[in-house]
């Protein structure tokens, strides 16, 4: 059962293990943070997440205390502004992002499809990797849709926090 927060300040509040989607009811855009192992980077995200609007599933475990200062640095003030679901692992997200029939799209190196060409849809789960490794094949697998920010040849990879930015914002564009 995913376990709800709202910022650092009850971050250790859990779920109240209802049988409902932990955000509110609608279509919402979602930023999934696939074990994250960079609390500034994390930061960031929820951060961008509380302007823009997204909720936030985190695939646990994280590479960090969610007490981080580094994460409550980079957030500012803006982290209980973010709706946040921590996830025990990734079956359990992947549960409760079946029984939502959410659509799971994850953006990777590998991925085939530019995300400036990917259609969007308002209910979508966005998921970036871990900073270290990315995602495991089974993550892959799971995916209903793959997705690259294109970058020059030679170079490895964005931050994950800009590459996040990027796909959120053209995601919102689209689906307003």
């Amino acid at each position: 059962m995913p376990r709800r927060f709202a910022g650092c300040a009850s971050a250790r509040r859990a779920f109240d293990g209802r049988a409902r989607a932990p955000h509110k009811a609608g279509a919402m855009l979602r930023l999934a943070l696939y074990q994250p192992d960079i609390p500034q980077n994390t930061g960031t995200m929820l951060r961008m997440a509380a302007c823009l609007g997204l909720a936030v599933e985190i695939v646990e475990p994280a590479g960090f205390d969610v007490s981080d200062r580094h994460l409550r640095r980079s957030g500012l003030d803006y982290l209980d502004h973010v709706a946040i679901t921590r996830h025990r692992s990734f079956a359990a997200f992947a549960a409760w992002r079946a029984e939502a029939g959410i659509r799971l799209v994850l953006a990777t190196t590998a991925g085939a499809v530019p995300y400036t060409d990917f259609a969007f849809r308002p209910d979508d789960c966005l998921m970036v990797g871990r900073e270290s490794a990315g995602v495991p094949e089974a993550v892959h697998a799971a995916a209903d849709a793959r997705i690259v920010v294109p970058i020059r040849p030679g170079l490895r990879s964005l931050n994950v926090a800009v590459a996040a930015a990027m796909i959120a914002g053209e995601a919102l564009r689209q689906v307003g």
